[in-house]
């Protein structure tokens, strides 16, 4: 069997693993530990996609598809969300072994392609439910609303992941564990993932027969809207076909408007992850009686007191179509500044995953600690909040102290060149930053309750 070695993957594949293209035969693992880690080797491809379709746009439109501002927090959300799998197995994953050692009833063989098919299958379907539930259940929408926070819709929104998510996905998963090896369970979560990445563009607008059974850019845009025909619907991760059995399909029609109902208006990337936390621990804390606060809980989010479980769609905000994604005024100089430093950053978290060396627990924890420091500043610099300059000068710092004293020590001295390239051009211009935060006018970002 013509199997990819863990730490391979050609330019034919990566390419063909985005549009679920790859062969059992050269996808099929007698282990886990076997399994590539085909997220992590998809960031090239995806970068390379993005720019195609940033020119493409370009080409057809004269103008630029993607912000700078809400790109920049799109792939600031997607670094955050994989963060923890350099400290844990993914708990999708771990989970699924647990339960496929402990209680699976019968053992498919791992190089059959009808096992591969049936995980196909099986995580599609299991898909379906554990996005479903995130529309349905408020508790999980608190996880799943980063997703749809943008109201761009272009293939950095893909990457606008949840790092909560995975907290409550992994239940959904168990049952295929029965059955199916983990390692042929390893490969298709992560293919799922990978095909929910190219539907991220309005470049393409059909795709003919195919929209009948498989979850196309048509399909998802409806998804990603935030008018009233298209709220809870299209929920498929690969397969259309699930939607069109349970009642939930919807094909596009009007002029679809992105975005949550009520924008949130924040480029913060903290605040994108977890305002909806302290939203909903507020309406728990106001709701009267146990009754009333469970269901704030574990029914819809647009749930009241007398509606039904998944509230009156009817009452939300109305969508005209006119509705211009929020863009705020910030200089050249900041864009090109935060655009420098989001590379560099982007160097250190590609390097934090591919390493070789054996980085202790400490290292990883202070590299990791400087990718959230940094994403955090570049956050509150581009929306010029008083305090950016601030806490951009305090990163710098706090970076070169911990390089000067050795806390980064020589064995990752590779990792360290990089942030420490970034914090000495960060010195070099931040009395600048300080000056132009301190200046611009209206420079805290009003953010919305929910």
């Amino acid at each position: 069997m013509a199997q990819l070695e863990s730490g391979d993957v050609t330019f034919s594949q990566g390419t063909r693993m985005l549009f679920y293209l790859m062969t059992p035969n050269e996808t099929s693992f007698s282990d886990v530990d076997s399994v590539p880690r085909y997220v992590q080797k998809a960031t090239p491809f995806f970068i390379g996609l993005v720019l195609l379709e940033v020119f493409v746009s370009w080409l057809k439109t004269g103008e630029l598809l993607v912000k700078i501002n809400d790109g920049t927090t799109s792939l600031s959300a997607g670094m955050i969300s994989r963060l923890p799998h350099v400290f844990v197995r993914s708990l999708e994953v771990s989970s699924y072994i647990y339960v496929w050692n402990n209680y699976h009833i019968l053992e498919l063989p791992w190089d059959s392609a009808w096992t591969w098919w049936l995980a196909f299958l099986g995580v599609d379907f299991g898909y379906y439910w554990v996005h479903r539930c995130c529309h349905e259940l408020n508790i999980l929408w608190a996880a799943h609303q980063v997703h749809h926070s943008s109201e761009y819709y272009n293939l950095t929104t893909a990457l606008r992941q949840s790092v909560t998510q995975q907290c409550a996905s992994w239940v959904f998963y168990l049952p295929m564990a029965l059955v199916v090896p983990p390692s042929v369970f390893a490969v298709h979560i992560q293919f799922n993932l990978l095909y929910q990445f190219w539907i991220h563009t309005e470049i393409i607008r059909d795709l003919g027969p195919l929209e009948w059974i498989l979850n196309t850019p048509s399909h998802h845009r409806v998804h990603h809207g935030r008018n009233l025909y298209c709220i809870d619907r299209n929920y498929g991760g690969t397969l259309i076909i699930w939607d069109r059995l349970f009642g939930t399909f919807t094909p596009e029609g009007d002029k679809v408007v992105y975005g949550l109902t009520r924008p949130i208006n924040t480029f913060d990337i903290l605040s994108v992850q977890f305002h909806y936390y302290s939203y909903l621990w507020e309406q728990f804390l106001k709701a009267d009686g146990i009754g009333h606060k469970l269901s704030i809980i574990f029914k819809g989010p647009s749930w009241a007191p007398g509606k039904p479980r998944l509230g009156d769609h009817a009452e939300v905000p109305i969508v005209t179509g006119e509705e211009v994604p929020h863009n705020p005024y910030w200089s050249l100089r900041l864009q090109v500044y935060v655009h420098i430093q989001f590379l560099l950053v982007l160097g250190v978290y590609n390097d934090l995953f591919a390493t070789q060396y054996p980085l202790s627990q400490m290292t990883i924890l202070l590299i990791t600690g400087y990718i959230l420091l940094t994403l955090t500043s570049l956050g509150y610099i581009i929306e010029q909040r008083p305090n950016a300059a601030v806490w951009e000068a305090l990163r710098c710092l706090i970076m070169m102290a911990l390089y000067r004293f050795g806390y980064v020590g020589p064995v990752v001295s590779q990792l360290a060149l990089r942030p420490i390239m970034a914090d000495r051009i960060s010195l070099c211009v931040c009395v600048c930053i300080y000056v132009v935060c301190e200046l611009a006018p209206g420079s805290t970002t009003q953010h919305s309750d929910v």
